[in-house]
């Protein structure tokens, strides 16, 4: 039930460190590693537990006398919750790590001394910055079908600013790609840019995230488009139940897949005020036509029944819609081509739904240019800000 490592042994196959825990990643993206041999007798692995990954040691060679004797896993200690791109060499691994606090690095760890080194960090926080960020709190919720999902929880922090002692804060549901893939715990600026301006974030682990196990990664088998939905739609409405957020000021955001399940949200759901997307699926039967080589066919297994393609699809729905969308495209989008975000669009506008279309000249499937990722940012929150505030004009 569970991404194992596992070895062949003459004519059997033993599992190495039998646990409840995901050793693996999915493979649709080439060139990841979650082991690596640091010597002939051992090697070092991640994996993951409850969302958060972890680093140990495995020697090949068994200690006791028996040959099929499973392999004792010796945890490395390290101050990282995200741990992967493992390589390693006699005495040492490097891997690429980053925590709650710590945005991802490369880091070379000595496995004499434990001792773990910086080579680069992908950004350098300022220490006067730090004040401001948000640590996530792991969170378990209930949802469809009596079962449990995960995510992280990021209340609002900005020293320089005290909320009035009986408002509730606006929630930002974030849906990740994939879309099974999984979101962690490493420091984002993304994160801290809403947690700074006063929104609670809840950054979702869905059914069919990896890291929780084999059933939980199944969920989303025929059924994107409903588990994804259901559970960013449920943790929304948990934590407002907790009195941690303001259940009249739900938003959701996703890019890519995350932005198929926003869309869905909205088509299908009456929950959320309004929502972003970014590169996001609206036409499944039009992803399966358009996209690429490596990831076609894919959504036959999420799917499933190529009659539910148009049931499942936001762009055929539009008529249940009426909270406000922004939508952000990059013009060379091979994945998520711009006729997916620019058919909806026309649609919503149509119909009177306020909407808006930022389209930047040269990105593809993910924004890479500064100035590009900063205006984004900045007109998604002066569009939700248009929305949740009065005296602001869309």
């Amino acid at each position: 039930g569970w991404w194992n490592l596992y070895r062949q042994n003459g004519g059997t196959i033993e599992a190495l460190a039998p646990m409840e825990a995901d050793f693996g990643l999915p493979q649709w993206i080439f060139g990841r590693s979650t082991y690596a041999f640091a010597s002939e007798g051992s090697f070092i692995c991640s994996y993951t537990v409850l969302g958060e990954q972890r680093l140990a040691r495995l020697d090949t060679v068994s200690s006791t006398a028996s040959k099929t004797a499973p392999v004792k896993l010796q945890p490395i200690d390290t101050p990282y919750t995200d741990i992967d791109e493992v390589r390693a060499g006699p005495g040492y691994v490097v891997f690429k790590g980053g925590s709650p606090t710590e945005p991802s690095s490369i880091v070379r760890l000595d496995l004499a001394t434990s001792q773990a080194e910086v080579l680069r960090r992908s950004f350098d926080p300022r220490d006067d910055l730090r004040r401001y960020f948000s640590v996530p709190e792991t969170i378990e919720f209930p949802t469809a079908n009596e079962l449990t999902s995960h995510g992280f929880f990021y209340a609002p922090r900005n020293p320089d600013f005290t909320a009035p002692p009986e408002e509730k804060p606006p929630l930002l549901v974030i849906s990740h790609g994939g879309p099974t893939g999984a979101t962690t715990s490493a420091l984002s600026l993304l994160i801290q840019y809403w947690t700074s301006r006063g929104f609670g974030v809840l950054d979702v682990n869905y059914g069919g995230s990896t890291g929780y196990g084999r059933d939980y990664r199944r969920r989303l088998n025929g059924q994107w488009g409903v588990v994804d939905v259901e559970d960013c739609t449920r943790g929304a409405l948990y934590l407002a139940e907790q009195g941690k957020a303001d259940r009249e000021r739900l938003i959701i955001r996703g890019g890519s897949a995350g932005g198929y399940t926003t869309l869905a949200a909205l088509a299908f759901r009456d929950v959320f005020r309004a929502g972003a997307s970014y590169y996001g699926v609206s036409d499944i039967e039009a992803l399966a036509r358009d996209t690429h080589k490596f990831e076609s066919r894919y959504d036959q297994t999420l799917v499933g029944a190529r009659e539910l393609y148009r049931e499942r699809s936001p762009i055929y729905s539009v008529d249940k819609l009426t909270a406000p969308v922004i939508f952000f495209q990059g013009s060379e989008d091979k994945v998520v081509p711009p006729n997916q975000a620019e058919t909806m669009v026309d649609a919503l506008r149509k119909k009177g739904v306020p909407v808006c279309y930022v389209l930047f000249e040269g990105e593809q499937h993910g924004f890479r240019r500064a100035e590009n990722i900063q205006r984004a940012l900045d007109a998604e929150l002066y569009f939700y800000a248009s929305i949740l505030l009065k005296g602001l004009r869309f």
